[in-house]
Order: structure tokens, then C-alpha cells, then sequence
């Protein structure tokens, strides 16, 4: 048997080749310029690390030039008048006035005479006189070797501003006269250096943002974003980038310094630098600056991106340019292949534009020839199956009626079953495919019938127990003589099972709950009520609501809810009336023989459906009831039930 060896699309080879041709040196291309873009993205992110750190170490060697210039003038200005009486003077307490009002820093100045009472202007709503005495009482109880002593950052807890003395000694001839204590508040150095944030310190870690702190040179926290960081005074020590500047010798700036942090057990890869700020002459405090890593050097992965995005758009462009190429070559081809696999799919109407002046016109020509043929084929095939369709159809009512036809009381039932069912099934939501099946199911319900003696089938009166017994053959015999058709698989449910109940009471298997397929428990309650709702010889069909409740009572015994219930539906939509024409007196009989659903069998199918339809019309119940003028009688039991849908 030849093989087909498994064909490649021109396509392919074309795609290929353009990728091995422009897109690898393209984007080898552009991960080289990606890698190049990236270094010089980090070392500009290296110097604006060291530049940040500078300017805020630069902003803090202000801060305290600027109050060590405060003391040393004061200082120098006494010591230049050479009266010690001059530091307690009422011109001294006005001049330190005027420099308080001139330093928007400082909160407080003092002069603490060696023999008289001290002289102190504070701003109110910073400090007390209480915080300005102890604050200077402290920096006198600590002399310093340098011209100005300097008190390390504290916190005044009236206020909660943190703050820094400057303490200086006057001496006059040698001689030392008084203390000079100027306090500067850090709030606006600390709001220049990291700036403001509500954020803790978690949070700040977290989100990954520039994090800039100060400390001592002990490691401890002067400035942080996280202002309870910053009154406790957090040793910062066990931060790599702190360690370094400490062990640094108190150098003036650091490159760029990658390191991994741990915060609360998570691990943080950061990147810092510092840099040394000269507070005074022997203070020293280092500013620091850390980030997330990846945040950091975000830039360096934005362009990297940029420049892949541009490498690959370019590779596109070309592979672009290319497949239109193929696809004007390969177009005619494509075209034929899926009109064939249309014509396979069972679309026998594709065709294909036969304008291409090479051989391939021609090929087009020949494929459109052969669709038009195949489409007359499956056209007469279709119609052929229809025809077959019609007289299967018609076969099955014929036959039903046949059946119905041997007992005049009994006329019709199987249409009736048969539309009563469709309504159910509407109800409970089958498909048309579905509902068709359960139509002809319905119509063949009682063929078995057919093999039941006359004298039995149509007794005017109840039947003995042997008879009982051979009429509850009837699903058996029915299943044995249509199982033998070809392609009736699907109707047997609802003709085999129509007497089967949910309990395992019925026949001709026992079968309980969902045992029992949904065509059978559709038809078994169909069946039913049409029963239910006839006139027979011995009984008087029941009206619709009397025979509604009955069912209700048989629901979990013999019959499921939701198919009752839908049935209900139907009936009070006024899709399903109560049985057939009832007999009428015996004055009225002939007119009742002359009712369609009681005409004789012997007509043909086509006549008979005709005249069904026209007494039984869409949307109108399936069959009305006519008036009666006899009075009801008390519907059978359930076993006679039985005996009347056996």
C-alpha cells in the first residue's frame, strides 16, 4: 500500500530562512546594545547614589556651621567686651532676642553667668525653661577640649521635636565668666535630608523606596523617614552599608555598595551608598542611602526592554515583508486546499476563483467542475433520505393507527400519547432532535399490541388476571418485533419502559428511579393521562384537575415529579387538554363517529394526519375535550388504573 510522505509548507522554509538570515543577528544585535545600555544605566545610577549622599551630608555640615557660627559670635562678642557684667546686661538679653528671631533653627539661647542668675530666650511651643536648663546644665557637667562643645540629637518630650545644643565657654583675662548654649531644632534639617513620610519603617522596606537615614558614629539612628525609628534611636549597626562607613575610618563618600538585608525574616537584595558629614570639629555623622535593588536599577531593565522591543520590532518587519511574499505566492495554493477540506467537512458548495492565468486557473477550474458534481449527488442523496424519512414517518403513524384502529374506544391514543409527550418534553427542555425521537417513541408505545388476541384487546369489560398477564406482554412483544428494524435503537426506551415505575412495581423489568430512562417516564405519564381522561365502557373519563391531583398522589410510586409537574405546566398553558372526544348519548352517536380522531383506520396516513392537525391545531390543547352532559363518577383505583394503561 503507497505511503504520503508528510508534505512542508513553503511557508515554513520561508520562515526559517528569515530567521536564521535577519532575526538572530538582530536580536543578537540588540542583547548586545541591551547589556552595553545596561552598564551605563548602572554606573549613572552609582553616581546619582554618591551625589544624593553628598548633598544631604553637605546640607547637615550647614546646618551646623551655621549654629556653631551663632555660639562663636555670641561668645566672641562678650569676650570682646571685656566686662564680665556685660553677660547679664539687658543689652545681652536683647541681643540674644534679635539672633532667635534671626535663626528660624534655633528655639533656644542661654548665657549662665559664673556668679549671677542665668539669661535664656526659648520659643514656647518648642521647649520649656525647665528642657533650655536641663539641656545646658548637661553640656556644663560635660566640659569639651574644642572651642564649642556639641550635645548629641534628644528628644524634648513636651514638644516632640528632636534637638541639638552648642555650648561654648566665655573667658575674660583667662577667666571663665559664663556658658553659652544655643539648641537648634532638627525638624527642618531632618524634613531636607529624608524628607517626610507617614509611612513605617516596614512599609518603607517593602515597597522598595530610596530609604535615607543618618547616624552617629556609634551606628545609632539620628534621621529616618520613620519617625518612631528616629526617637528610639535604632542601632542601624547590623546594615552592611552602615558597617562599612563605620569601619570606613569616617570617609567622605562610598561607590555604589550591592548588599543583602534581613527585615522581619524576609531578605531584601539593596544597593546604598554614604558619605560623611563634619557636624563640628570631632563630630561626625554618616548619611546613608538604600534601595531595592530591583528598583533601583529599574531604568537599566526599562532599557533594556526599549532596546529589545526595537530589535524585535525590526525582526518583525522583515518576517512581515516576507510572509506577504509567501502568502502571494502560496495564495492560490491555500485557497484550493481549504475549499477541499471544506468539501470533506461536508460544505459541498465551496468553490475557488479560477482567475489565475497559470496552471493553477486551470487545477481551479477542474476542483470547481468536481464540487458542482459532488453537490448534485449529496442533493439527490438528501433527497432521498427525506423521502425516506417522510415514509418512515408516515409508516409509524400508519402503524399506530392500525393498532388503535382495533378498539374504537382506543382511536387516536397513540397520537394523543405522542403529542401529550412532545409537551412534556418541551417543559423539561429536550432538544428537537430529542423531542423528535420522543414523538415516534410515543407513537410506538403500544405496538405490541398487535400480537394481542382481539377477544383480549378489546374486552368491554375488566379483565381476569391470566388475561391481565398476557396483556402485560405487549412492551416485550413490541420491543421484539421493532428491535429487528435497523436504526430503531433510539425509539425502543418509551415503548419498551412506558410501564415501568419509579419504585420497581412495574413491568416488564422492575426498574426503579433512574433505572428507567427519561423517554420512559415521559411516556409512561403521558399514557396515563390520556387514559385517565377517555370514556371507556365501564368508566367515565375524569376531568383535568381531578386527574392532574391523581397523578400528583402517584408521584414517587409511579411516576418521577418533574415530569408530572411539567405536564401540569402544559396543561394549565393550555398545550394539553383532557382526553378525547367523550361519548356522547346514544341520540348523539353518529355525530361522535364523525369526529376525525374516530374515523375509520382504513383512511390513508396523509388524510388522516391532515385531519387530525385540523381538529387538534398549534398552540391549542392536544386534544380539547368536548362537553359532556353525564356527571362524573369517582375515578378507579390504583390497580384499575393499571388495568386501563396496560
Amino acid at each position: 500500500m503507497p505511503t504520503t510522505n508528510r508534505k512542508v509548507s513553503l511557508i515554513v522554509f520561508v520562515v526559517a530562512t528569515l530567521l536564521l538570515v535577519g532575526l538572530v543577528p538582530l536580536v543578537l544585535t540588540g542583547w548586545l546594545l541591551s547589556d552595553k545600555s545596561g552598564r551605563e544605566l548602572r554606573s549613572a545610577e552609582n553616581r546619582y547614589q554618591i551625589q544624593l549622599v553628598q548633598e544631604k551630608a553637605r546640607s547637615i555640615e550647614m546646618f551646623g556651621r551655621r549654629n556653631l557660627a551663632v555660639v562663636s559670635s555670641l561668645r566672641a562678642a562678650l569676650e570682646l567686651a571685656g566686662d564680665p557684667a556685660i553677660v547679664s546686661s539687658p543689652q545681652t538679653e536683647s541681643r540674644l532676642g534679635s539672633l532667635l528671631r534671626e535663626n528660624p533653627d534655633l528655639i533656644a539661647l542661654y548665657i549662665e553667668p559664673a556668679d549671677s542668675e542665668s539669661l535664656s530666650v526659648f520659643r514656647a511651643e518648642a521647649l520649656t525653661r525647665a528642657d533650655v536648663d536641663g539641656i545646658a546644665a548637661e553640656l556644663s557637667a560635660n566640659p569639651s577640649k574644642a572651642k564649642v562643645a556639641i550635645g548629641g540629637p534628644r528628644r524634648i518630650e513636651t514638644s516632640g521635636q528632636s534637638v541639638m545644643a552648642f555650648a561654648s565657654e566665655v573667658n575674660i583675662d583667662g577667666v571663665k565668666v559664663a556658658d553659652v548654649v544655643a539648641i537648634a531644632s532638627l525638624q527642618s534639617i531632618s524634613q531636607n535630608v529624608v524628607g517626610i513620610s507617614a509611612a513605617k519603617e516596614s512599609e518603607l522596606w517593602s515597597a522598595g523606596l530610596p530609604i535615607v537615614f543618618v547616624v552617629d558614629q556609634t551606628g545609632q539612628t539620628i534621621f529616618h523617614p520613620d519617625s518612631s525609628v528616629a526617637s528610639s534611636r535604632k542601632k542601624m549597626g547590623d546594615l552592611k552599608i552602615v558597617q562599612e562607613w563605620l569601619e570606613s575610618g569616617l570617609q567622605v563618600q562610598s561607590a555604589l555598595v550591592p548588599f543583602t538585608a534581613n527585615f522581619e525574616d524576609s531578605n531584601y537584595e539593596m544597593i546604598g551608598a554614604y558619605s560623611t558629614a563634619a557636624v563640628a570639629d570631632g563630630y561626625f555623622v554618616g548619611v546613608i542611602t538604600m534601595q531595592d535593588e530591583s528598583r533601583a536599577l529599574a531604568s537599566v531593565g526599562e532599557m533594556r526592554n526599549q532596546t529589545w522591543i526595537i530589535s524585535l520590532a525590526f525582526a518583525g518587519f522583515a518576517l512581515v515583508c516576507g510572509l506577504l511574499l509567501t502568502r502571494m505566492m502560496t495564495s492560490p495554493l491555500l485557497k484550493l486546499a481549504g475549499a477541499a477540506q471544506q468539501i470533506a467537512a461536508g460544505d459541498y458548495s465551496a468553490r475557488v476563483g479560477a482567475e489565475n492565468i497559470t496552471e493553477i486557473g486551470t487545477l481551479a477550474e477542474t476542483f470547481n467542475l468536481m464540487g458542482g458534481k459532488i453537490e448534485e449527488q449529496i442533493a439527490k442523496l438528501a433527497k432521498a433520505a427525506q423521502e425516506n424519512r417522510e415514509l418512515f414517518v408516515g409508516t409509524v403513524k400508519a402503524l399506530a393507527a392500525a393498532i388503535d384502529g382495533k378498539d374504537k374506544y382506543t382511536r387516536g391514543h397513540s397520537e394523543r400519547v405522542s403529542r401529550i409527550s412532545v409537551a412534556i418534553g418541551r417543559r423539561l427542555a429536550m432538544s428537537d432532535e430529542e423531542l423528535e425521537t420522543l414523538r415516534l417513541s410515543a407513537l410506538l408505545h403500544d405496538v405490541g399490541k398487535i400480537a394481542i388476541d382481539d377477544a383480549i384487546l378489546k374486552k368491554p369489560a375488566a379483565l381476569t388476571d391470566a388475561e391481565f398477564e398476557i396483556m402485560k406482554t405487549h412492551p416485550q412483544r413490541g420491543y421484539k418485533i421493532m428491535s429487528q428494524i435497523p436504526g430503531m435503537k433510539d425509539y425502543l426506551p418509551g415503548m419498551y419502559m412506558h410501564h415501568e415505575m419509579v419504585n420497581g412495581q412495574g413491568y416488564p423489568q422492575g426498574l426503579t428511579g433512574d433505572q428507567i430512562p427519561l423517554q420512559g417516564k415521559i411516556v409512561s405519564v403521558a399514557d396515563t393521562f390520556d387514559a385517565m381522561t377517555i370514556d371507556r365502557p365501564y368508566q367515565k373519563g375524569m376531568e383535568l384537575e381531578p386527574a392532574l391531583e391523581r397523578l400528583r398522589e402517584l408521584v414517587g410510586t409511579r411516576y418521577q415529579s418533574d415530569v408530572v409537574e411539567a405536564l401540569i405546566d402544559a396543561c394549565h398553558a393550555g398545550e394539553v387538554a383532557n382526553g378525547i372526544v367523550r361519548q356522547m348519548a346514544e341520540k348523539r352517536a353518529a355525530e361522535a363517529d364523525a369526529i376525525v380522531i374516530n374515523e375509520p383506520i382504513a383512511q390513508p396516513d396523509e388524510q388522516f394526519a391532515e385531519k387530525f392537525e385540523k381538529h387538534s391545531p398549534e398552540p391549542s390543547p392536544i386534544p380539547v375535550n368536548q362537553p359532556t352532559t353525564q356527571p362524573q363518577e369517582q375515578f378507579v383505583e390504583e390497580e384499575e388504573l393499571l388495568e386501563l394503561t396496560v
